[in-house]
Formats: C-alpha cells, structure tokens, sequence
C-alpha cells in the first residue's frame, strides 16, 4: 500500500520557489532571444545569408518552445497553489467536526467523578492520585497508568516526566526503566528518547549507555555502535577513541585511515574482554572501576573506590540493574540513593517512586510512608493531601490526622468532620461524628470521643461529647457536652438560649440533664 503525505505549507513553498525558477529562466531567455533569433550573416554571398537564416530559425523555433515551457512551468505553478490550498482547506474541514467531539470528551471527563480514596481531581480511577483522568495510585499529574508517577502521559510506575513507557525513568518519552539525564544529582536536563535501561541521556538504545545516540551497550560517548566503547563513532567493542572500527586495541581509524593491532581490551588494567577506560572488570564496560557488564562511568566523587557493580549502570557506585542514579541499590532507578526498584527520585526505598524520601510504593509526593501517597508527609495509603495518618485523605490536615475519611486537625477515627471555627477544628476520636458550624471569627468544633455524635450552630463551641447517638444544636454559646446514648440537648428554661446539652445518661432531652428518660430541666 502507497502511502501520501501532503503538507500545504510545503506546497506553498515549493509553489513559490518554483515560481522563482521561472522567472530566471524568462530573463535569461529575453536576454538570449536577440542574439539566437536575428543572425547577421558573415558575407553578402548567399551561402552566408542562407546558413544566417537557418541559426535563426532554429533561435526563434527556441523561442516558441521556451514560450510554450514557460505557460507550462505556469500552470505548474497555478497547479502547486492550487492543490495547497485544496488541501489546506480539506485539513480544515475534516478538523472542525472533530473539534466539537474533542472538547465535547473534554468537557464530559471534567464532570465525572473520581473512583477510589483520597484523589484530587476528576475522572481518577485508584486511589491517592493528584490530577486528572489518572488510572492506578499516588500519581501526581494528568493520564497517567501507573503509580507513583509525576506528569502526565506515562504508562508504568514511578516516572518523572511526561509520556514514558516503563518505569523509573527521569525524563519524557523514553521506553524501558531506569533512564535518566546528565546529572542524577538533580531532575534538570532529563533523558529523552531513550529505549532500553539504565541510560543516562538522549537517544540511546540498549543498556548503560553514557552520552547520546548510542547502539549498544556499556558505551561512553556520542553516536557508538557496539559495547564498552569510550569516545565517538565507534563501531565495535571495547574502542576507547573516536571513528574507530574493531575490537579494544585491535581497530581501523576512519578518519585517519590508520589500522592498530593490538589487544581486546583499550585503557589499562582492565580484567576480561572488549573493555575500554580503566581498572573494569567483566565485559564490554567503560569508564573506570566497573564490575560486570555492560556498565559505564567513574567515581569522581570518591577515588579509589569501585564504581557500579551488576549490569547496565550508567551512574556512579550502583549495584544492581539498569540504574542511571548514583548510588543506587536495585533495578531501574534513575534517582539517587535509591532502594529498590525503578524509582525515579532520590533517596526512595521501596519501588516506583516519583518523589523524594518515600519509603513504600508508588508515591509521587515527597517523605511519605506508604503506598499510593501523591501528598507529602503522610503515612499510610492512597493520600493526595499533606501530613495525614490513615487511609483516602485529600485535604491538607496541617497536623497529624490518622484513621479514614477524617477531615479537620488531631482526629483519629473513621469519618469524623470537624470544619467551621478559626479557633479550631478537630481533637476528636471515633466513628462518624460531625460538628460545624461555630463562630467563624473564633470558634471551636471537636472534642469529642464515640460514635455518631453531632453538635452544630452559630455557637462558641461545638462539642466535648462521649457516647453514642448524642446530638445538641441550638445554644448560642455552646452545643454539647454530652456523655451517654441517645441524648438530644435543645436550649431549656434552666440555661436559657446560650447552652443546648450538658447531658449524661440514656435517652435524656433538654439541657443540664442527667439520669434516664428525664425531661425535667425543661420545665421552667
């Protein structure tokens, strides 16, 4: 099947570089057309005029042809034009009935709800996530498969970047695990384009790559094919140099059209084959004090102590596979002082971590506990808001909340709420207990213990309950105080309208009240 490719820009440039041609080949065709078309002849004899007759014939059949090209060339031209703007307006109309489906989606995925615990955002199938339409836990971005990952577009675990496919990497569109940019010191000049693990830079394919546009692996450089080369544009193995094509020491130089006979190692004391730098030990590594194969780089920051020890490391005093980080123990981590495997920021233990110190699996955010974590400071699982304990929290508590579905500050339990005072939301314990509502200017909501209290109004303070089932609104001062089951505090005739509760015991209703079934404190 033949496959056309049109380009209406292109068109329209070749139109008017073609139009360009023309007009050259007018000018030097009026230029010729006097001398080519009017022969003087040489002499008065006849055979001069007839010989002046037939030159000047064939000039002016010339310049009947040159006419008939340049209408021609001119209708090329138009033709060019012609079919730009043909296909400039078709894009247009095959575009603008898509447009309205597009921003219809659009439209229809803001409005969906999230699936799971603790996300923040629209259309987030999982748990934990920060952003939008994310499938899977602790992403922190948008159309993310994954978890742990940080941008948008990835399709694997702990990423760093936007549309890569695999996990661990630094950067944007890489395939494989591992890969990173020219420093794992920092996030700055990410690896893109990579396909393979471990790499550190641009457009490398294979294993411990170091540099750009390698083929292979274990290459230090640009443009290598092979493995264990140190220079650029080298075909072979074990090369240290540049536009070289052989085997260690044994190569032809291109440029220099020079050949060397030598050994299968280049550099010196390395221990086994095709080698290149120094002191390596295995195969096809470069750099300097490698074990293993396939590995790249130096110790520069600590001289005298070996580098990377496994398999397709490009960093520095990694020990495992694929890791482009330094420092790193593992698989596929692109970070720096990781644990674990392909974890793409630093100082990570566990697997598919984005961020920064998390110790767990797949957290985007930064000194988290857990797994799924796209907040920061939390522990426990699937928190997209910052320094909570528990379960599913997608607000920021400001302390140490712990338990599930708790909002405010100090609560532990399962869905308690406290919201609404400046003064204070939270210091309350138990199972679904709610209070709101106090004085926006300076209030308190919380201090409550049990199950399925509630204490609510314009007041000063809302709650200091124990118990199960107790409920108090109404005071202008306080709504609350209640221990026992079952209590219902409205304002009495003893208090009058400042405090609703003050109740202990069972079933009580009013104010000041205590004892069983009692409805005395209502009475004036």
């Amino acid at each position: 099947m033949t496959y056309l490719i049109a380009v209406p820009d292109l068109l329209g440039q070749t139109a008017t570089e073609v139009a360009g041609i023309g007009s050259s080949l007018t000018a030097a065709r009026a230029a010729a057309a006097s001398s080519t078309t009017t022969v003087t002849a040489m002499a008065a004899d006849e055979i001069s005029a007839a010989v002046a007759a037939l030159f000047g014939g064939h000039g002016q059949q010339f310049a009947a042809l040159g006419r008939q090209a340049g209408a021609f060339h001119d209708q090329f031209v138009q033709a060019l034009q012609a079919a730009g703007s043909a296909y400039a307006s078709a894009e247009a109309a095959s575009v603008a009935p898509l447009q309205a489906p597009a921003q219809a989606l659009q439209d229809l995925l803001a409005t969906l709800p999230n699936l799971g615990a603790g996300n923040r955002g629209n259309a987030n199938v999982g748990s934990g996530n920060t952003g939008n339409q994310n499938l899977g836990s602790g992403n922190t971005g948008n159309s993310n498969v994954g978890g742990g990952n940080i941008g948008s577009g990835n399709v694997g675990p702990g990423n760093f970047g936007n549309f890569n496919v695999g996990g661990g990497n630094a950067g944007n569109h890489n395939i494989g695990f591992g890969n990173t940019g020219t420093s794992f010191l920092t996030f700055t000049n990410g690896a893109d384009n990579n396909v393979g693990m471990g790499n550190t830079g641009n457009n490398n394919v294979g294993f411990g790559n170091t540099g750009a546009f390698n083929r292979g692996g274990g290459n230090t450089g640009i443009g290598n094919m092979g493995a264990g080369n140190t220079g650029n544009n080298n075909i072979g193995f074990g090369l240290t140099g540049n536009n070289e094509i052989g085997i260690g020491n044994t190569y032809f130089n291109t440029a220099t059209n020079q050949f060397n006979l030598g050994g299968l190692n280049s550099g010196s004391g390395n221990i086994g084959l095709f080698n290149s730098g120094n002191n390596n030990i295995g195969f096809f590594n470069s750099g300097d004090g490698n074990v293993g194969l396939f590995n790249t780089g130096s110790n520069t920051y600590n001289a005298g102590i070996p580098n990377n020890f496994g398999f397709g490391n490009s960093g520095a005093v990694s020990t495992g596979i694929g890791n482009s980080g330094g420092y790193d123990t593992g698989f596929g981590n692109s970070g720096a002082q990781d644990t674990g495997f392909v974890n793409a920021g630093p100082v990570n233990t566990g697997a598919g971590n984005g961020g920064f110190a998390n110790t767990g699996f797949g957290n985007s955010g930064n000194f988290n506990t857990g797994n799924g974590n796209s907040g920061s400071s939390n522990t426990g699982y699937w928190n997209s808001g910052g320094v909570n304990t528990g379960f599913g929290f997608s607000t920021d508590s400001g302390a140490v909340n712990s338990g599930f579905g708790n909002t405010g500050t100090g609560v532990s339990g399962f869905f308690n709420s406290t919201t609404g005072g400046s003064g204070g939301d939270g210091s309350v314990s138990g199972f679904g207990n709610n209070f709101s509502g106090s004085d926006p200017n300076f209030g308190f909501d919380g201090f409550a213990s049990g199950f399925f209290n509630s204490a609510s109004g314009p007041s000063f303070i809302n709650g200091e309950t124990s118990g199960f089932f107790n409920s108090a609104t109404g005071g202008t001062i306080v709504n609350g105080d209640n221990s026992g089951f079952f209590n219902v505090g409205i304002p009495g005739a003893l208090a009058g309208p400042n405090v609703s509760g003050q109740i202990s015991g069972l079933l009580n209703f009013g104010t000041v009240v205590s004892g069983i079934f009692s409805l005395s404190r209502l009475l004036p």
